[in-house]
């Protein structure tokens, strides 16, 4: 009986750790087109390895921190339109300015 709680309880810590949210639930960008509201606790549930927005890892810094700075990197524009509208596209996401843009 001890055993089978035991067990219980490892299965139900490692449930809640794999939906741990990491990070800010929502992230906010001020653009000229308007302000644009990333819901970072939904993405989180629907890509499953966080590298593939953070292509150098979460301690990286943010991505001002590169994009608009190293001439190597795309601007910031460049960089989000191509991966998150370019994701949105093959997922079936909003692609619409207005649909991420808020004035």
């Amino acid at each position: 009986m001890k055993k089978m709680l035991f067990v219980l309880l490892l299965v139900a810590f490692a449930a809640t750790a794999a939906f741990a949210v990491e990070g800010p639930p929502q992230v906010k960008f001020d653009t000229k087109m308007g302000t644009v509201t990333f819901d970072h606790a939904a993405h989180q549930t629907r890509v499953a390895d966080c590298q593939t927005c953070h292509h150098k890892g979460v301690d990286a810094g943010t991505c001002k921190s590169c994009h608009g700075v190293d001439p190597a990197a795309p601007k910031l524009k460049d960089a989000f339109h191509t991966m998150c509208k370019g994701c949105h596209q093959d997922k079936g996401g909003p692609t619409g300015c207005k649909d991420c843009h808020k004035k």
